[in-house]
């Protein structure tokens, strides 16, 4: 992500793949998903100095947390 306003907004329609930490790979693996913004970023001022997220809501009403760099705009 480059410069300092994030590319994405609560309540974007989004698809994505989501971000699974190195240490949680043995037991959980990325997957594709499609849904709405809920958060973007940790809410922490310099917390995503260095990675910054999006949180998206799909279907289940489950969240998926992603890199931003990761997701793109989906739908109308």
């Amino acid at each position: 992500m480059t410069g300092t306003t994030p590319p994405y907004q609560v309540g974007d329609y989004v698809t994505g793949t989501s971000y699974v930490p190195p240490e949680r790979r043995h037991i959980e693996q990325p997957e594709q998903f499609e849904g709405d913004v809920v958060q973007v970023g940790s809410g922490y001022a310099g917390v995503d100095a260095d990675r910054a997220y999006v949180w998206v809501r799909v279907a289940d009403g489950t969240e998926r947390q992603a890199l931003i760099d990761d997701v793109e705009r989906a739908g109308p």
